[in-house]
């Protein structure tokens, strides 16, 4: 009898498991549509309408000329493959591509709610999720899809593997390769846990080995084949990095990356994290000690990179932000974790001087994200204007080559037209071409908001070039052409 009863009992196990996993997936799936329902809109950005780019070219059989476009951003091959594998949808790319990451930032909401959670209760896990999905830096690089959010929701689903069952080993090692494609921190965090692996098994750590290491050789073969360099990832960004005069190295780390933490916390995330670390330590040290540890870790990750000539800017620091914010959530909910008496009222007393700090920044951080809110579908309004020129056949292919202000519209335009991205013209150091079709923005206003950087070699823009005409214009962009 007890023989029968185990299989039926192992059978209700794996129910129950898949029940959770739904669920998680179901909560992850309703958040992304409640962010929706707020902004109601999103766009591919910089990165990503790359990948779509190259994912166009090698489905057409071309192959990408990563150095002969000018801040070209590092290729991530696991988004240059999504966009070959979306190819077929056409303009329609796009749109999955900002599904994708809504449902990232879903999932990012639900991870630490569930980490918070696992470590000091759910009236934690709740306040964490709450402070992580009104982070203006969260938000923005979500609606804006930019990679780093499905590679956050990677590292973060790692982690939550880990903590559910630890050492579990190929589940956590399959998410950070995945990662690993998206971002070289992962390679790092792969290193770590396989060293953590090894300390209660080298045999098994060995075996293991082969799938740490598969994410960072996909990569450099990648770049091999499509540069003849396997460091060519890691050399352009060092190159964008000069040319933008990005923080980098020891000092960017100590001038800059405490200032870029700040931006996604603001005082009362970095706060409540810092007091939720402290009451942890205090009365529930193990648990404060492995989240804050994963933190720790992510800091570290960002700083090892740094030191590697990669840049200090604040969706590097995604991670390290959402992980206080676990600890932030502990501030504040916690103290249902520890038993009654002297530590619960104390750690009672600061939940509701940390709530009250959040009270105190509330219409500060109410505009903050009204202002994203409204950012957001200017430069949607914007593109989709750039578009319509597009669908106007406002660029014809016998009128080249085509000038822009400066190289936010590069993929884009590339996209739409079908054009490799080198074919465009920025303004910068080369004199402006005699002929072919010029894209200047309509007013101050739309050369202000779309713009990859300030310090962009192209973002000085330009006029109507002598002797070219009006072509086509809308409420965003003029078109002159002299062919």
């Amino acid at each position: 009898m007890l023989g029968a009863r185990r299989p039926a009992t192992r059978r209700a196990g794996t129910v129950l498991a898949a029940m959770a996993r739904a669920k998680g997936l179901l909560w992850s799936v309703g958040l992304a549509l409640l962010l929706f329902a707020i902004f109601r809109t999103g766009f591919a950005n910089w990165d990503t309408a790359y990948a779509l780019v190259w994912g166009n070219e090698l489905a057409s059989g071309r192959r990408p000329d990563f150095d002969g476009v000018a801040l070209a951003p590092t290729t991530h091959p696991l988004a240059d493959l999504l966009g070959l594998i979306l190819v077929p949808l056409g303009d329609g790319a796009q749109a999955v591509v900002v599904a994708l990451a809504f449902l990232s930032l879903g999932i990012v909401g639900y991870l630490v709610y569930r980490l918070a959670t696992t470590w000091f209760g759910p009236l934690a896990g709740v306040a964490a999720a709450l402070i992580v999905l009104t982070r203006e830096p969260v938000l923005s690089f979500g609606v804006r899809a930019y990679v780093d959010l499905p590679y956050l929701a990677l590292v973060l689903g790692a982690l939550a593997v880990e903590v559910r069952r630890p050492r579990t080993g190929a589940p956590v090692l399959g998410l950070l390769g995945l990662a690993g494609l998206l971002r070289p921190e992962a390679w790092l965090f792969a290193a770590a846990y396989l060293v953590w692996i090894g300390l209660d098994s080298r045999a098994r750590a060995l075996r293991l080995a082969p799938l740490a290491l598969a994410a960072p050789v996909l990569w450099a073969m990648a770049d091999l084949v499509s540069t003849g360099d396997p460091l060519a990832s890691l050399t352009g960004t060092r190159d964008n990095v000069e040319t933008l005069g990005r923080a980098t190295g020891v000092h960017g780390l100590v001038t800059a990356a405490p200032r870029r933490l700040g931006e996604i916390l603001r005082v009362p995330g970095l706060a409540a994290a810092v007091l939720g670390a402290a009451l942890g330590l205090a009365w529930l040290r193990r648990r404060t000690l492995v989240a804050g540890g994963a933190a720790a870790l992510a800091l570290a990750a960002v700083a090892a990179l740094a030191v590697a000539g990669l840049p200090v800017i604040t969706r590097y620091l995604l991670l390290a932000a959402s992980l206080l914010c676990v600890l932030g959530g502990a501030a504040l909910g916690g103290w249902r974790a520890v038993p009654d008496g002297p530590p619960r009222r104390t750690w009672m007393a600061v939940a509701v001087l940390t709530l009250a700090l959040f009270a105190v920044f509330a219409p500060s951080q109410g505009r903050r994200l009204r202002d994203l809110r409204s950012a957001v579908a200017s430069q949607e309004r914007i593109q989709d204007d750039l578009h319509d020129l597009t669908e106007a056949g406002a660029f014809p292919p016998a009128c080249r080559p085509v000038t822009v202000p400066n190289s936010r519209p590069v993929p884009l335009l590339a996209l739409w037209l079908d054009r490799a991205p080198e074919s465009f013209v920025t303004p910068g150091d080369q004199p402006a071409p005699a002929r072919g079709t010029t894209l200047v923005p309509a007013n101050e206003g739309v050369a202000k908001a779309f713009m990859l950087d300030p310090r962009d070699p192209g973002a000085s823009g330009q006029g109507r070039p002598p002797g070219f005409v009006l072509r086509a214009a809308n409420r965003s962009w003029r078109v002159y052409a002299r062919c």
